[in-house]
């Protein structure tokens, strides 16, 4: 029986931690990685607050397991959401884009335990001092949101490691057993993978959008949007658009009115893969089958005992 800091602290039998995606992360796929022994997120960002209610609600009817929800501190209604979060109990909240002040110790005062997503063991250690439970760090690889600075992993993590002393999570382009040994062996206690998950039944993204990431290819995403907030893509014509503008010196309030609402939700959701906005990890290259989020868990956990075990010579 494997057990650390985070597997204690999440109550949890493998330290597999599968990232709050927008559009993808609701309460099927969080509680079927629950139920196969990681720690499932529900993604709030993308969800109104009665439906990040009734995600809350139908994952605690499918799992007895622990499970927590990813709540990016940007998000305009975010008052509300938190007030929905400690109506419903959850026990597990990851915090990301933005201060951990202003709601960790709200959260913890409650009962909850709190972990944020930093980029920078700056950013880490002012998490710390917020007073949360762990922190995420991300590297520059993974999907989604990202940090400016383009840290990676590998460099990122034994930073971290050196400027904490809570647990530290590793994330950004890990999707195998063998890169989440390279991450624990860096001074990571756990793994947060996203776009693996992706690629499920269970992801509520659309099916186009996960045949995308089976077919994409080193290179096949970037880190754009930097004058606004940094995300990685994977490339399609809405890319393209908006490379165009940075390179042509388009200011940030541009770049905005490009993005428009609801860009994610026509690409990822609703499977619009040359408009939409694409956001996947650049592990997405080394992915290749869409099966259930429960049988990933396992093949990575086996994967890392197969990979421990294995000599290095």
């Amino acid at each position: 029986m494997f057990s650390n800091r985070i597997t204690q602290l999440f109550n949890i039998e493998f330290p597999i931690i599968q990232a709050g995606m927008i559009w993808a992360s609701g309460w099927r796929l969080a509680s079927a990685v629950s139920n196969a022994g990681g720690l499932g997120l529900i993604g709030a960002g993308s969800m109104y607050p009665p439906v990040l209610r009734e995600h809350i609600q139908k994952c605690k009817a499918a799992t007895d397991k622990p499970f927590g929800v990813n709540l990016p501190l940007l998000y305009p209604s975010i008052q509300e959401h938190i007030d929905i979060i400690i109506e419903e109990k959850v026990p597990i909240v990851f915090t990301s884009a933005g201060n951990p002040k202003a709601w960790t110790s709200h959260l913890k005062h409650k009962g909850i335990t709190v972990v944020h997503v930093v980029s920078s063991s700056l950013f880490a250690q002012k998490a710390e001092a917020a007073g949360c439970d762990a922190v995420v760090a991300e590297g520059f690889e993974a999907g989604g949101h990202n940090g400016r600075e383009e840290t990676t992993t590998l460099v990122l993590i034994p930073a971290v490691k050196k400027a904490v002393q809570i647990p530290v999570i590793a994330a950004g382009g890990i999707a195998t057993g063998r890169q989440m040994l390279a991450a624990m062996v860096l001074g990571a206690e756990a793994v947060q993978i996203g776009s693996r998950f992706v690629c499920t039944p269970e992801a509520s993204s659309h099916l186009a959008f996960k045949e995308a990431v089976l077919q994409a290819k080193e290179g096949d995403t970037m880190l754009s949007m930097k004058k606004t907030v940094p995300v990685r893509l994977l490339k399609n014509e809405f890319f393209e658009t908006i490379k165009a503008a940075e390179q042509n010196g388009a200011s940030a309030e541009e770049l905005q009115n490009l993005l428009g609402r609801g860009r994610a939700k026509k690409g990822m959701f609703e499977g619009d893969l040359q408009e939409g906005e694409l956001e996947i990890g650049q592990v997405s290259a080394l992915i290749n089958n869409i099966i259930p989020a429960g049988d990933i868990v396992k093949e990575i956990w086996n994967d890392f005992i197969a990979a421990l075990q294995q000599p290095l010579l």
